[in-house]
């Protein structure tokens, strides 16, 4: 088989020339792949620690280069992962480099990733709450806490299918372009993001929102939402962050309508990526 390309540019930037990628070999062993190893092992903990996963459920991966993916392999506590467990997958879902054999589950995670060129790294995983949702067939409400409108919004739910299947992996085609993160029904959440640890975050926060509706609704009391013209806000913020959300296409209604100061909204961005940097 022909040894994948990549073109690059030379000196002068007018002629294109192809170089070998790496080979799967490699790639396994780059600094890079160390890097993502360790991250992975990294989440794989606070999953576990966060009671997010128990006995071996759950599963992570992340983009390697244009043709691969670094995953957990099967049967195993994301606790007691080591980096040699971690394995390297082809798009195909084949094992190319590492001992164990990989998740049935490996199948939705590819999926993501060809149907959706931003997402670079998927966690799945069971955390309580919002698996609560997950068996109910339903999704929570929306409107109530600014971080999860932020950084999720809406969130789809996925029919049910026999996990590890093809047809499961497929069952998130319709919802992967617009939604970060997807309820399985009678089963889990699945979360995509740029990196293994941001991914991670966005589990966290559907949790905790999962829960804090959940509590708001046995008070007693009618829960406030965040009006709507603040929701327009948040939705304008997310469009500059690149941050998917169904809810864009009555955005750029709503702001052919009514423009938006573009210096507010960059001074907004720039408060909440201090934020994620910690310098507010």
């Amino acid at each position: 088989m022909a040894q994948p390309t990549m073109p690059i540019a030379d000196q002068a930037g007018e002629e294109m020339q192809t170089v070998p990628e790496p080979s799967p070999t490699e790639l396994a062993s780059s600094p890079e792949a160390t890097a993502l190893r360790a991250e992975i092992l990294d989440v794989g903990r606070k999953l576990w620690e966060r009671s997010y996963v128990d006995g071996n459920g759950g599963n992570i991966s992340v983009r390697l280069g244009s043709q691969y993916v670094l995953c957990t392999p099967t049967l195993i506590s994301k606790r007691d992962m080591e980096p040699a467990d971690i394995c390297l997958a082809n798009l195909q879902g084949e094992i190319v480099a590492g001992n164990r054999p990989r998740t049935s589950e490996l199948l939705l995670h590819l999926e993501i990733y060809k149907a959706n060129p931003r997402a670079r790294a998927v966690v799945h995983c069971h955390p309580s709450y919002a698996t609560a949702y997950a068996v109910t067939g339903s999704a929570p409400p929306t409107g109530y806490v600014t971080e999860f409108e932020l950084f999720i919004g809406p969130v789809a739910v996925a029919p049910y299918e026999t996990p590890g299947t093809q047809v499961f992996a497929e069952s998130v085609l319709p919802f992967v372009e617009d939604h970060n993160t997807i309820l399985l029904t009678n089963h889990g959440i699945v979360c995509w993001s740029d990196t293994v640890t941001h991914a991670e975050w966005l589990v966290e926060i559907m949790d905790t929102y999962c829960k804090t509706v959940l509590l708001a609704q046995q008070t007693g009391c009618p829960l406030l939402r965040i009006p709507e013209h603040k929701i327009e806000e948040i939705l304008a913020i997310k469009r500059r962050m690149g941050l998917p959300d169904a809810r864009m296409a009555r955005l750029q209604k709503s702001s052919a309508e009514t423009p938006v100061d573009a210096g507010e909204l960059d001074r907004l961005v720039e408060q909440v990526v201090a934020r994620l940097e910690g310098r507010d």
